[in-house]
């Protein structure tokens, strides 16, 4: 009885990234997960560009797996401006990967913001740092900090109490790295500065859930029949939180939302990037039904976990101690691999900095060694399942 497994990936942000493909080669992963980060969201990426960044994996003994991110430009997000030339540079993007040899594209439709955390060193109870997202600091950077018009009614109470203590007892240096961390954004890409953050999300003060949701569906009614001719799937990423934040629209956040997705183009390449960590945050999300529901349509996996308190604060876990059932969540998933052809490639998202790591400069999220920790569970568990089925 052959099982088809998980095909086992690692997100690198490119030559600069302090984890080197050698680092990645130790850890056991099976192929990469890149993006070209230095090119400004929007713009085509050139197929001298996706060359050499081929050759780079090559030389370290990997193929590119997934593209995570090929950026989704404002404009397209608002449908303003120069949306329609937008699109068409996606989709000049789209033919230049395919044509050399790539098969999934990761994307998010978060407005302004990417992943949002307001505190990137959160140190669990073994002494390893974390990430963490806090509704009172959220509140904090909101209301005092970036001053948006009412943004304390997009808070209870008890929240804008506590923003108004503690951003009261807060120093200089305190405000900036709250600052710092909530516009942290992608690595190797251009920081936004609260200035900059509120004239964007001034641009969004007309587009509300609806008007959102209609734009995606414009976008992939555009771009998913294109990415079904060349053979490449689209994965979309969830909110990260799957939460409106800063007073702007989510709307990846929870079922509803992804079969609506799924229901704008029946495009075989329209789809999803099952993010474990980002749907986990969300308590309402059963996510092994989810995974079930969705199936094919789910083309990659993000792996993490979280525990949540009673006011929705969360920290990232480790990858088998969380909230999110991952023995339940692999299992499901390896049903989809076997009901495909084509491999579903998983990476594990985001780990502890924790031992050597924690002398070492790295990126938030993405330290070698606790997502080394985390692939070697997730293997494990997944070995183990696959054993049990055989028997």
């Amino acid at each position: 009885m052959h099982i088809k497994q998980l095909q086992q990936t690692w997100r690198w942000f490119g030559p600069g990234d302090p984890v080197s493909l050698q680092d990645i080669k130790q850890a056991g992963a099976q192929g990469i997960v890149t993006a070209l980060h230095h090119i400004p969201h929007g713009e085509v990426w050139s197929p001298e560009e996706i060359q050499k960044r081929i050759d780079e994996l090559k030389a370290g003994g990997f193929e590119w797996s997934v593209v995570e991110s090929l950026t989704v430009h404002e404009d397209i997000k608002r449908r303003s401006g120069d949306y329609k030339g937008y699109i068409e540079k996606y989709k000049q993007s789209l033919k230049n990967l395919a044509g050399a040899g790539g098969r999934v594209v990761t994307y998010n439709f978060m407005p302004v913001n990417d992943w949002t955390r307001t505190d990137i060193n959160y140190t669990v109870s073994d002494g390893s740092k974390a990430l963490y997202f806090n509704w009172a600091d959220m509140a904090v950077f909101d209301i005092h900090i970036l001053q948006r018009k009412n943004a304390a009614d997009d808070y209870p109470a008890t929240i804008v109490e506590k923003a108004e203590k503690k951003f009261a007892a807060m120093s200089e240096n305190d405000k900036q790295l709250l600052i710092d961390t909530v516009v942290f954004g992608i690595p190797g890409e251009e920081k936004r500065t609260p200035d900059g953050m509120r004239k964007e999300l001034e641009k969004y003060s007309d587009i509300d859930r609806k008007a959102l949701k209609e734009n995606l569906a414009y976008f992939l009614q555009e771009v998913a029949p294109v990415a079904s001719e060349y053979g490449i799937r689209l994965a979309i990423h969830p909110d990260d939180p799957p939460f409106d934040i800063l007073g702007l629209s989510r709307i990846v956040c929870n079922r509803e939302d992804l079969a609506d997705i799924i229901s704008f183009t029946d495009a075989p390449a329209n789809g999803l990037c099952f993010c474990t960590g980002s749907l986990g945050a969300n308590p309402a999300n059963e996510l092994p039904e989810m995974i079930a529901a969705f199936n094919k349509r789910i083309h990659f996996a993000h792996l993490r976990n979280v525990i949540r308190d009673k006011e929705g604060n969360f920290f990232e876990a480790d990858h088998l101690d969380g909230d999110v059932d991952m023995y339940s969540v692999i299992k499901a998933l390896l049903n989809v691999q076997q009901d495909v052809t084509h491999d579903i490639p998983f990476r594990p998202d985001h780990g502890h900095q924790m031992l050597d790591d924690l002398n070492k400069v790295t990126n938030p999220g993405y330290s070698a060694i606790g997502r080394l920790r985390g692939l070697a569970e997730i293997r494990g568990l997944e070995l183990g399942i696959v054993r049990s089925w055989k028997k």
